[in-house]
């Protein structure tokens, strides 16, 4: 597919993603210090990429991940009930999807970089 890196984003998510970008909450500043610029084990993720109709925290094409940081506002039942019908849809794209809470994150990055670094283990890329 030639827009396989977009997935049929709009410019309008395009927009948004920007947006998001230039309000990055803490926790995703923080685990972005440790992706940008391919620092994390020469893979290149990028922050805020369009897929389609969403806008993933963290996205690596080369190795099909998303990385998704989660707040207190995924604690309702809707919005967990959205972020599982999210992730199947990225999951339909083949893209693999990682979760973490926003206090994993601050408070424990290490342990958020191990479980990326499996993962990209796993998938042969390191």
């Amino acid at each position: 597919m030639a827009n396989d890196r977009l997935y049929g984003a709009t410019p309008k998510i395009f927009e948004q993603a920007r947006q998001l970008r230039e309000s990055m909450t803490p926790a995703e500043r923080l685990l972005w210090e440790s992706l940008k610029m391919n620092r994390f084990r020469g893979v290149r993720f990028k922050a805020q990429h369009p897929i389609g109709y969403s806008i993933p925290d963290f996205y690596s094409h080369k190795v099909r991940l998303v990385v998704e940081l989660d707040g207190d506002v995924h604690n309702s039942v809707e919005q967990r009930e959205y972020d599982a019908s999210r992730t199947n849809t990225l999951e339909s794209l083949g893209l693999n999807v990682l979760r973490f809470r926003n206090e994993e994150v601050i408070n424990r990055l290490d342990s958020v970089l191990a479980e990326i670094t499996r993962f990209l283990f796993e998938k042969g890329t390191c």
